[in-house]
């Protein structure tokens, strides 16, 4: 339990230090690092690929079922995982009308067996291809389709999150980086008034050397070289 909790801390400091960091690229506050161009070639594709395949999935859905209240069936049960109950096509329907009228009517009269019974039989026929159409193209056009949309887009969801994460990460650090960088040179040495203030002994030992140092040098290639110079130039005249 402790583990869980543990893990749930380190997940929600995440999303919040993540949302900070998208909240302040959003409104300009901070870096952001771009990806590179290919890359986002290829992720702009994927996505007109999806919103293109979605319109003929469901033009295609239109044409095979021009019922939408049996279009929104047939998706339930799809979504159920139940078995899609098979209903009477308008041609087979009309078919059976044809039939039973021609019975009707009389076998033996013109109308009944030369054009109802044999139209009724026809569009029987009608029907029957129609049913096959619609499931061929289930399986060999919209089932491959529907398999980018619900299985490799999304998978490419998932690759483009967790790299948008990523990045987010290494903007949060490099960001972290230079403000502790910046407080590091804060904290060396801070002026006010014209007084400077070391927050550290050997930091001020260190700055004191340096400027010592540096003076000396300026010093010596100035007036005490010169003087120092001219000192040895008279003694050795005096040695002679």
């Amino acid at each position: 339990v402790v583990m869980d909790l543990t893990r749930l801390a380190v997940d929600a400091g995440q999303f919040i230090n993540r949302a900070v960091q998208y909240t302040e690229e959003s409104i300009g506050q901070a870096d952001k690092t771009e990806l590179e161009p290919g890359l986002e070639q290829l992720l702009a594709l994927a996505d007109a690929t999806k919103t293109c395949t979605d319109k003929i999935i469901c033009q295609t859905e239109v044409l095979l079922q021009p019922n939408p209240g049996a279009r929104l069936e047939d998706r339930l049960y799809e979504h159920l995982d139940w078995s899609v109950p098979s209903r009477p096509r308008a041609l087979e329907a009309l078919g059976d009308q044809m039939t039973q009228a021609g019975l009707e009517i009389g076998s033996t009269t013109p109308y009944g067996e030369s054009a109802l019974l044999r139209c009724g039989e026809v569009q029987k026929q009608l029907s029957e291809e129609e049913r096959k159409l619609v499931q061929s193209t289930n399986i060999h056009f919209l089932t491959p389709l529907r398999s980018f949309t619900e299985g490799e887009f999304r998978d490419i969801q998932d690759e483009r999150r967790m790299l948008v994460n990523k990045r987010l990460d290494l903007d949060i650090a490099k960001t972290r980086l230079r403000k502790a960088h910046e407080a590091d040179r804060e904290a060396r040495v801070s002026c006010s008034d014209g007084v400077l203030t070391f927050t550290n002994e050997n930091i001020a030992f260190e700055y004191i050397s340096v400027y010592f140092s540096t003076l000396i040098r300026q010093r010596w290639n100035g007036p005490w070289r010169e003087s120092a110079t001219l000192t040895y130039v008279h003694t050795e005249k005096d040695r002679k």
